[in-house]
């Protein structure tokens, strides 16, 4: 991050980490019940540059980026070979033919020097972009208005449209992120917090959680295969299973048409904290783990909820429990979204 956007968030009231600005609690009652804005510290990009920046990505990526529109935004995975994760990325085009690829911070150095490794002859050039723009976050009920008041035209869900600061994505009907010009980042935050309660990198932890939108850290990284965090649901769009070959791809195939998922993502309370990646058990499997934690974050409620991937036998017989098969047991909470 920006040190000069850190010391702005500072002084106007974030914590350390920009984890909140002060008022957890209230901060999440307005993420639940109002709209907020975000510094989206937890987020890096990766920018990649030339000719051949799309199809480079595209072979490698689980969803189409060669039919990415010029005003489109994709979700889109990164696997090893044995189709399990090590990256989650929204990926879209700079106001010119860049691509930027937005991901958890924590593994975005790891991952640029993985996709550096495989440019080889290609006309493609990656570089870590994330002091470029200025991340920030924007849901809510009124989080259309907001936008519209900055003089941006309303994108569609999965669209980025550009204003006089940057670019505006549209995730999905409640949520933005907006990429922001460092030079305007302050301008641009002082408008939106006139206008939306500023929260802190809690609130969005759990703003993602309540959608059901998976993220990828350094602690669940090889941990899941993308059907596990329901990457190829219409609800998360992250898999195209006819755009050809990228590393996994036939693991994940394999996986989608000749056999039903049996761990999927699932939304669940807990009382106290745990780290992503963290095993869960259930008394059908017993010392062996049924899933894990994939995030968490404390709730509007009290407590914390998370999203965890865990067997789908286990979650129906409905005792499923968290860091050994004895621990603290899983309450399971609806998606916004219905499961193939």
């Amino acid at each position: 991050m920006r040190q000069d956007w850190s010391d702005f968030l500072t002084r106007q009231g974030a914590g350390a980490g920009q984890a909140d600005f002060g008022h957890t609690a209230d901060e999440l009652a307005a993420a639940r019940d109002g709209t907020v804005v975000a510094p989206l510290s937890e987020f890096g990009l990766i920018r990649i540059t030339g000719e051949e920046a799309a199809p480079f990505l595209h072979n490698l990526v689980t969803n189409d980026i060669k039919g990415l529109a010029p005003d489109g935004v994709r979700s889109a995975g990164l696997c090893t070979a044995k189709g399990r994760l090590i990256a989650l990325f929204h990926v879209w085009h700079d106001r010119n033919d860049d691509l930027l690829l937005m991901l958890s911070a924590d593994i975005l150095p790891g991952i640029l020097k993985k996709l550096s490794m495989y440019v080889l002859r290609s006309k493609a050039k990656l570089s870590d972009a994330t002091d470029e723009r200025i991340l920030i976050g924007l849901a809510g009920s009124q989080a259309e208005a907001v936008v519209q008041e900055l003089g941006a035209a309303i994108p569609f869900p999965l669209q980025a449209t550009p204003f006089d600061a940057g670019q505006v994505l549209r995730l999905d009907e409640r949520r933005f992120v907006l990429a922001v010009e460092p030079a305007q980042a302050e301008a641009v935050w002082a408008r939106l917090a006139a206008k939306a309660r500023p929260v802190g990198a809690t609130a969005w932890r759990w703003i993602e959680i309540a959608s059901g939108q998976p993220r990828i850290v350094a602690g669940t990284q090889e941990a899941f295969i993308p059907q596990m965090v329901n990457l190829e649901t219409p609800a998360v769009g992250g898999v195209s299973f006819t755009k050809g070959c990228y590393p996994g791809q036939e693991i994940v195939a394999r996986t989608q048409y000749l056999g039903k998922v049996k761990r999927r993502m699932f939304r669940a309370r807990l009382e106290t904290p745990v780290d992503p990646g963290t095993h869960v058990y259930a008394p059908e499997t017993g010392d062996q783990h049924c899933g894990g934690i994939v995030t968490l974050a404390a709730s509007p409620e009290g407590g914390f909820e998370c999203l965890v991937v865990a067997q789908e036998s286990c979650v129906d017989a409905g005792e499923v429990h968290v860091g050994a098969p004895g621990g603290a047991r899983l309450v399971f909470l609806a998606l916004p979204y219905a499961l193939g």
